[in-house]
């Protein structure tokens, strides 16, 4: 058997274990911290869970691409899924009022044209365009008969170009790129192709993972070791070993070293660059992948509610302060937050109260660099005096949408960027890895072949973020093995 080491045991290190121990390679999955799952861990305080990095999940109905990909990997056996209310499964508040995006096309245009009824025969073309774009992409589709110069032309135009060119409500405009803090973006900078493929991704339908996210990642590991592989924790990789043409070896802090046919690092890239000293790594190469501009980071407050105070809500709800939903990334002191996203977490099957809600808004690293090399719980009282004061901040926002939810919360915790950083691995804590510019393509580019013949790469910074970016991520770093029309065949035959 072939051996492959993984570097990262998040979901696009797991999944490609996985996916490569059903083809006979002898996997080992290391991981630096004793947890597992990367973005996908959940967190517990008492008897009560909260998700740290994948709130939600879309198209994973039968028949489409997520639940295809969950079958395929056996996640689905393992999990159990509450759906968001098809209604409304994400809702907007803006300017005073809410706007709700239902899942369908006919419920989404319908939901829209009771507040903008001018506007449907443009809500019909700007849908179409959402889908033409996601079905554009071969692994969304699940196709190989997609027009791929259709993606690529709107990987090069901005979100709020394409959005202004077909709406002409301003309301409207705004309102539809709502959920741009599923993909932190940027006016201007974004790729339309992102928000096309992230919306069509969540309208096809919208579920959460009963007790989180976590479960995603124990099912994976869990196969990975059925078939003979490991998954280990408290292993930092700190070197791969190369020889004159290919990777040998990964070595770890532990004074391990790990032989390998083949290595996958699921880490970002900045970091893999970091653990190769080899002239198979060319120094503008190297350059470049240390340079790669990141996405902003986030501040959570993840709250406890007192029993039995406030009712399951089975929707997102983002609240917008200002007069425009871009620009979210820029404020001051007296501005943050200009937006936050209300969620609650799915304990047990259809739950009527709420055990545990989570508020999530953007904070850019340089809020917390004072910080910077302390440790988790020794970073001083400034520290925990700053989080203290932010999260009283996002509860006043919350508190003047939802008058009277503060009496409900029972205790709450923070994360910061530096929190994100320490747990994830990913340099200053960002969201979604590298950021995608239509003014910079190629910066924000990594693919998952590298100059060393037997490295690849995975993971979020990899094709896109979220659920089904990773996994289609680690479907094309795995194609670089397998083939893609092998990846496909054995999709199709899992169905």
């Amino acid at each position: 058997m072939k051996k492959c080491v993984i570097i990262g045991s998040g979901l696009g290190g797991l999944s490609c274990g996985c996916i490569l121990a059903k083809n006979g390679y002898e996997v080992t999955v290391l991981e630096k911290d004793r947890q597992i799952g990367g973005c996908l861990q959940c967190f517990h305080r008492g008897d009560t869970v909260f998700d740290t990095g994948m709130h939600y999940i879309g198209s994973a109905e039968p028949g489409q691409v997520l639940h295809t990909i969950y079958h395929y990997l056996g996640i689905d056996s393992d999990i159990r899924l509450s759906r968001l209310d098809p209604m409304g499964y994400d809702v907007i508040s803006y300017g005073g009022d809410h706007y709700r995006f239902a899942n369908g096309k006919e419920n989404f245009i319908d939901a829209l044209s009771a507040q903008f009824p001018k506007s449907r025969d443009e809500l019909n073309k700007y849908y179409d365009l959402i889908k033409t774009v996601a079905s554009s992409w071969e692994i969304h589709s699940l196709r190989r008969d997609v027009d791929l110069n259709v993606n690529a032309e709107f990987q090069m135009r901005s979100v709020n170009e394409v959005v202004d060119s077909i709406i002409s409500d301003p309301v409207l405009r705004q309102v539809l790129v709502g959920i741009q803090p599923l993909y932190a973006g940027i006016k201007d900078h974004t790729p339309f192709s992102t928000h096309a493929l992230i919306y069509d991704f969540y309208n096809q339908s919208a579920y959460r993972i009963v007790g989180g996210s976590s479960l995603v990642a124990d099912s994976l590991a869990n196969s990975i070791r059925r078939m003979g592989g490991q998954v280990l924790v408290k292993k930092k990789a700190t070197k791969i070993e190369c020889d004159h043409k290919k990777a040998t070896a990964v070595l770890t802090d532990t004074g391990e070293r790990f032989p390998a046919d083949l290595v996958i690092s699921a880490i970002h890239p900045a970091l893999t660059v970091q653990l190769i000293d080899s002239h198979l790594i060319r120094p503008s190469y190297r350059e470049r992948v240390l340079n790669v501009p990141n996405s902003i980071s986030a501040f959570t407050v993840y709250l406890k509610f007192r029993e039995n105070s406030v009712p399951y809500m089975d929707k997102n709800l983002y609240i917008y302060r200002g007069d425009s939903i871009w620009g979210c990334e820029k404020y001051d002191d007296t501005s943050w937050p200009k937006f936050i996203l209300y969620m609650h977490f799915c304990h047990e099957d259809n739950p009527v109260f709420a055990r545990s809600g989570e508020i999530l808004t953007y904070m850019n690293f340089s809020d917390v660099q004072q910080w910077c090399g302390t440790h988790i719980g020794q970073r001083g009282e400034s520290y925990e005096m700053f989080k203290k004061r932010k999260a009283e901040e996002a509860i006043d926002v919350l508190e003047k949408e939802i008058p009277g939810i503060r009496d409900h919360i029972e205790e709450y915790y923070t994360s910061s960027p530096l929190t994100y950083q320490d747990y994830t691995g990913i340099p200053d804590g960002a969201m979604y890895g590298i950021s995608k510019d239509v003014q910079s393509i190629v910066s924000g580019s990594v693919t998952s072949r590298t100059k060393i013949p037997n490295l690849l790469l995975s993971g979020q910074c990899i094709t896109l973020h979220g659920m089904l970016g990773v996994l289609a991520g680690s479907l094309a770093t795995c194609s670089e093995v397998l083939t893609i029309d092998e990846i496909f065949r054995q999709l199709k035959h899992a169905e």
